[in-house]
């Protein structure tokens, strides 16, 4: 082999095994749930107007909720729904900053993140419409 083939040969060479080096690192990586991003999803929970949500968690028998009433009156929440999990019984009448846990039952899988969009369905004291306060919550499932 001549000098210049066995100088491309080294240089080649070289470089294989830094790249070899590179995609072992990036499978132990990925391996090691680096790139999943369930890790970094910070739970998150919101309800608009009159409502706010205090606190939202995800687990493998249900998602609960911490709604707080901020209306100024006492309002009668008939359900709260969740997308991809499913409805509440009705709640009742919850009195104006009061706080109100909800559990909806799923069974979303374990490790997972969990999205869905929740759906307060309520009335005023007095009222015979029904008005819809909507929001959304992301929670790493416990």
């Amino acid at each position: 082999m001549s000098k210049r083939g066995q100088a491309a040969m080294e240089f080649l060479m070289t470089y294989g095994w830094a790249i070899l080096a590179a995609v072992i690192v990036i499978g132990v990586l990925a391996y090691f749930g680096v790139f999943s991003p369930a890790t970094y999803v910070p739970n998150q929970c919101t309800v608009s107007a009159p409502f706010g949500c205090n606190a939202g968690a995800a687990s493998t028998s249900g998602v609960t909720l911490e709604i707080r009433n901020g209306a100024g009156e006492a309002l009668n929440i008939s359900s709260v729904a969740i997308a991809g999990c499913g409805t509440s019984a009705a709640i009742g009448t919850v009195a104006d900053q009061s706080l109100t846990t909800v559990t909806v039952s799923c069974s979303p899988t374990a490790g997972s993140k969990f999205k869905g969009d929740i759906s307060v369905t309520y009335r005023k004291a007095g009222s015979g419409i029904d008005q819809t306060s909507s929001g959304q919550i992301v929670s790493k499932v416990i």
